[in-house]
């Protein structure tokens, strides 16, 4: 089995409730989406082909056992969930970062998936999948990508009326770099006692907003 990949490279993680922690990146090629802030449009073209084996090869040259499975949209590709339960045999904790437009349903249940609700200002927002909010674990994620003040009161709707029995630690509100200030999305969160968290992309800050392999 073979998967189109953009780049293997090995960072912090940025994003999530893992912020913080080294973490091996598999970027996949290709995506369903035309997302009107997309930060990796290269994954859409760049592409090596490589067997399953081959990525693991790659991955295990890095000391860490964390790893993500990230695009694009990663999803696209038949043999991405057979990757996910090799690294899983191996022994890595995976995370799977997806558009929420195609279902997790064959995921593996091991693997954290962290699934985006993509919100007006993204011009996709009627892509999500919303069979996937039944698929979700206990330790799955949602994300909601914050460009406007509408972003913003879209994503409180469904956090309210479809989210409530989630983890507050596991809704994350990620605004966008130059359309939208942390402190005033901050604000709302505070005032609204919003069930949710503020999540920044840690990556952009710590380095140049559009620095690859970071």
């Amino acid at each position: 089995m073979r998967l189109n990949v953009c780049e293997i490279f090995y960072s912090l993680q940025g994003e999530s409730t893992f912020s913080g922690l080294p973490c091996i990146f598999v970027r996949l090629s290709g995506c369903n989406l035309n997302c009107s802030w997309c930060d990796t449009r290269y994954a859409e073209e760049e592409c090596h082909s490589m067997t399953l084996e081959q990525i693991q090869d790659k991955v295990g040259a890095y000391n860490c056992n964390l790893v993500e499975i990230t695009g694009g949209e990663p999803l696209l590709q038949e043999a991405t969930p057979a990757l996910i339960a090799l690294l899983l045999e191996k022994h890595y904790q995976v995370l799977l970062e997806t558009n929420g437009s195609l279902s997790i349903q064959h995921v593996p249940e091991a693997c954290i998936k962290i699934v985006d609700v993509k919100c007006p200002s993204s011009k996709e927002s009627h892509t999500f999948l919303p069979e996937n909010l039944n698929y979700l674990g206990k330790e799955d994620e949602i994300k909601f990508v914050i460009g406007s003040v509408e972003d913003y009161e879209f994503a409180k709707a469904m956090i309210e009326q479809k989210l409530s029995g989630m983890p507050q630690k596991k809704i994350h509100l990620s605004p966008v770099l130059g359309l939208i200030a942390p402190e005033a999305l901050a604000r709302r969160i505070i005032e609204d006692n919003l069930h949710a968290r503020l999540s920044l992309q840690q990556h952009k800050i710590i380095w140049t907003p559009d620095q690859r392999g970071v």
